[in-house]
């Protein structure tokens, strides 16, 4: 429908074009990573590196290398890197990474999905609510699992880099997705809102 395909935009093109982008790079990169050296598949290869954020410090030698004025001091969180990784550390550099991608390329889908359908079939329909909660759920629940899955991988893998003792001074490797899970939440709102107003207008058809 021509009236409500212009009540989704600019979001309609946005979505478009961003979705071919990134599905462009990453079938570009895919291919490249087969011909060109220096080029990895996503994170599998290269060298492997982790900030510790949980461990942090300063030195008089670290203010006088970042010119730090009298007073000030530089605070320093390490990063851990190697060049040689072993097929466990690559393991979790993947699952440190990858969960969040899927949920964005999902994300991106279902969304594209959602304003195609919204753009043909209207708006105010039950099939636009049914994709606003799928996309909300996808939101909710990907958040948790993708925040969880890559917060024990840094761990794990942060472990294999540093000294035993020096383990279990990692700090907090997590952190409640908070915007996700309010526009999930706002999701289904809008979803029992667009359900609402097919009621309504079944309704008024009913009436006339």
């Amino acid at each position: 429908m021509a009236d409500d395909r212009k009540l989704l935009e600019p979001l309609f093109s946005a979505v478009s074009v961003i979705l071919r982008v990134v599905l462009g790079v990453v079938v570009a990169g895919f291919i490249l990573s087969l011909f060109v050296d220096g080029i990895h598949v996503g994170w599998i290869g290269g060298d492997v590196c982790l900030t510790a954020d949980g461990i942090s410090g300063s030195s008089s030698g670290t203010d006088a290398m970042f010119g730090a004025r009298e007073g000030v001091a530089v605070g320093t969180t390490p990063q851990y890197c190697t060049s040689d990784p072993s097929v466990s550390q690559q393991l979790f550099e993947v699952l440190r990474n990858l969960p969040s991608f899927i949920l964005m390329i999902g994300g991106l889908l279902l969304l594209n999905r959602l304003l195609r359908g919204a753009a043909r079939d209207g708006v105010y329909t039950a099939q636009t609510a049914s994709r606003l909660r799928v996309l909300g759920w996808w939101l909710l629940a990907g958040s948790l699992v993708a925040e969880v899955t890559q917060a024990i991988a840094k761990a794990a893998l942060l472990a294999t880099l540093v000294e035993e003792d020096k383990a279990e001074f990692v700090g907090n490797m997590w952190e409640i997705p908070f915007l996700s899970i309010f526009t999930a939440l706002g999701l289904f709102t809008f979803a029992r809102i667009v359900h609402a107003g097919v009621a309504m207008r079944e309704d008024i058809e009913a009436t006339i």
